[in-house]
């Protein structure tokens, strides 16, 4: 079983980045029937050394904190009891604010994110969070410092706002290199979440996730959530195999 990776809940927005609510509720109600939803740190808990899970099992995840999860993402969660962890861009929830300018497929409205108040009224109705850099930079094409710097920041900045450890971080883009790994690990995280688009050696700081995409039925769902995934992944068809499931309804 797996870690999957959402980013959007969207109705308006045509991006890979989006299922539609449709969907989403779709995919909710099918992994309440068929998997046993548990939150990110017990997933990380029993995860092996292939970057696995124990059968049935699945952890949930977003990144990028997008303010949709407040009415999309968040009811219909809680409606089917399952748990999940957001991944948030630190800087966006300052004072000062940072706009939503990583994004490759961005809409022609400007995008939003959840603000401090919204993450800590998600986080009393047993919603999790962790980080997801300062300010999403492509941390490999960074200098060891900046990204240390970069990754502590955010870290002692969401401590600050939650009142609790946090342990997580999910790397922007999914990219992650030997740099980036040791930076992650110097600046106080446990783990570091990826989203691998070919073979990659799973461990502490590269778990791998699995992205959902527009159009993923349950036949791909059950897929992504499956043991056989994983080794799929590992395998050099795998680019091919990600981009089918990508396309297949």
């Amino acid at each position: 079983m797996t870690i999957l990776c959402y980013h959007s809940v969207d109705p308006c927005w045509t991006s890979p980045l989006a299922v539609t609510p449709e969907e989403f509720e779709q995919q909710c109600a099918w992994l309440a029937r068929h998997r046993t939803v548990v939150p990110l740190d017990v997933a990380l808990d029993h995860m092996d050394a292939k970057g696995l899970l124990p059968r049935g099992m699945v952890a949930l995840t977003f990144d990028d904190g997008f303010l949709e999860l407040r009415d999309n993402v968040f009811p219909t969660l809680e409606r089917h009891g399952l748990p999940a962890t957001t991944f948030l861009v630190a800087a966006t929830l300052t004072h000062e604010g940072h706009p939503v300018d990583w994004v490759d497929t961005a809409p022609t409205w400007e995008l939003q994110t959840l603000t401090s108040d919204h993450v800590l009224e998600a986080r009393e109705r047993g919603f999790a969070f962790a980080s997801h850099s300062w300010t999403h930079r492509t941390l490999p094409e960074l200098e060891a410092e900046d990204c240390l710097e970069d990754l502590r920041e955010s870290r002692v900045f969401l401590e600050d706002l939650l009142q609790q450890p946090v342990p997580y971080l999910a790397y922007p883009r999914g990219k992650h290199d030997a740099m980036v790994r040791r930076a992650t690990e110097r600046a106080g995280y446990s783990h570091g979440l990826a989203l691998p688009e070919g073979p990659e050696t799973p461990g502490p700081y590269a778990v791998p996730r699995a992205g959902v995409f527009p159009g993923n039925s349950a036949k791909v769902l059950r897929a992504k959530t499956s043991r056989r995934y994983q080794a799929f992944r590992q395998s050099s068809v795998y680019p091919a195999i990600r981009s089918a499931l990508r396309r297949s309804p």
